[in-house]
């Protein structure tokens, strides 16, 4: 008799996802192809970072930390949560994560319960929803402005009985920066709810607003039900160090951690040394240099794509995104998939939930000839004219 093959499936939150979730597996692009779809740095990791990674493996910083992140790293992100704040943080409120998508990971899986609504401003970072759906909790998207930035009478609308609000700032893709007025809007919004406020401030350091950047810890409504969200990939080209933080009240932050050690056991020691060189050596001095570069090529881009028939340019705000518009009814991951075929990577708008269907996301993270010959030949398939 013969024996019957074995039948393995994924689970039912991992079918869901992949029926719901737009994300790529991957934007790497092929020879002769230019990428502008990736959000990462194309600098290198500043020199005195890495000798700081170094010189802990040397120093036989290779062995298990605390779970909850490496103490010194945490008394100074606490230090610097402080000074932003205006009010003290502990150490005990921060938690060191493989980086923001693991502390991200750990916030949603900790606090989010089956059938739990969670309220996302979108178009945004798919990985919010995708969190949210692997919990078994409701993503609830609410529409934001034209200009990007948020709707309050669709967020009031959306909040009674929420679970969480997940805000990204500033925004990917869009770039929009937050007003203080937005924040208190929210602060007023979630009084006398027990509703958390998670804020992702990945791109912080890159602010070209004329408003200014203003981080949710400066907020001391929020301070009760915050939790905040950072990495240090962004500002440091830390990409693939994989390591951030996630700082909260105590009664949070401990479920956080819970989670952060269940999935991931121990940050790693060398690269928390480093983290720690990052905080305590120079700070953002030592991205200053790749920050007065991102403007620039922020002003490349945008005079790359200038004039270009069917496409609609809002200069960004803060982050290395462009989030444009184009006039046509063919659908973006469709418009994408073409516009690889004549030779440049993009972002398909609908990755990011409703509003964002579209639309195109660019990066100028990309070096400036990639930034250069991706818009030219952008403007090269949208003369000629997109498919209908």
């Amino acid at each position: 008799m013969q024996s019957q093959t074995p039948r393995f499936e994924a689970a039912t939150r991992i079918t869901d996802l992949w029926q719901n979730s737009l994300r790529p597996t991957t934007t790497r692009a092929s020879d002769g192809v230019v990428s502008l779809a990736m959000g990462e740095p194309d600098f290198a990791t500043p020199r005195m970072i890495v000798d700081a990674a170094i010189d802990a493996l040397h120093n036989g910083h290779t062995h298990y930390t605390d779970f909850a992140g490496e103490g010194q790293l945490r008394e100074a992100l606490a230090q610097q949560a402080s000074a932003t704040a205006g009010r003290p943080y502990a150490p005990e409120s921060i938690v060191v994560t493989h980086g923001a998508s693991g502390g991200l990971a750990s916030t949603i899986l900790g606090l989010v319960n089956p059938g739990d609504r969670v309220v996302i401003p979108a178009p945004t970072y798919s990985l919010y929803a995708d969190l949210v759906r692997l919990a078994g909790g409701i993503p609830i998207f609410v529409r934001i402005h034209d200009d990007f930035h948020l709707d309050a009478e669709g967020l009031a609308d959306a909040m009674p009985g929420a679970r969480m609000l997940v805000l990204c700032n500033p925004g990917n893709p869009t770039g929009a920066v937050l007003r203080r007025d937005e924040l208190e809007l929210v602060a007023s919004l979630l009084r006398d709810t027990d509703t958390l406020l998670v804020v992702d401030e990945a791109y912080e350091a890159l602010d070209w607003s004329e408003h200014g950047f203003v981080s949710a810890l400066s907020i001391e409504a929020l301070a009760e039900r915050l939790v905040h969200v950072q990495t240090f990939s962004k500002t440091y080209a830390m990409t693939g160090w994989r390591v951030g933080h996630v700082t909260a009240p105590p009664e949070v932050i401990n479920a956080i951690a819970t989670a952060a050690r269940t999935m991931n056991g121990a940050p790693n020691a060398a690269v928390q040394r480093a983290a720690l060189a990052a905080t305590q050596n120079g700070g953002r001095m030592l991205a200053e240099p790749m920050v007065a570069e991102y403007r620039k090529r922020r002003l490349l881009m945008l005079n790359s794509l200038d004039s270009i028939p069917g496409l609609s340019v809002q200069p960004p705000e803060g982050a290395f995104y462009l989030f444009l518009r184009y006039h046509s009814s063919i659908p973006s991951t469709k418009l994408t998939r073409l516009l690889g075929e004549a030779g440049v990577l993009v972002r398909a708008g609908a990755e990011y939930g409703p509003g964002g269907e579209g639309h195109l996301r660019l990066s100028y993270a990309a070096a400036p000839h990639a930034i250069t010959t991706g818009c030219a030949r952008l403007r090269a398939y949208f003369t000629d004219g997109p498919p209908k």
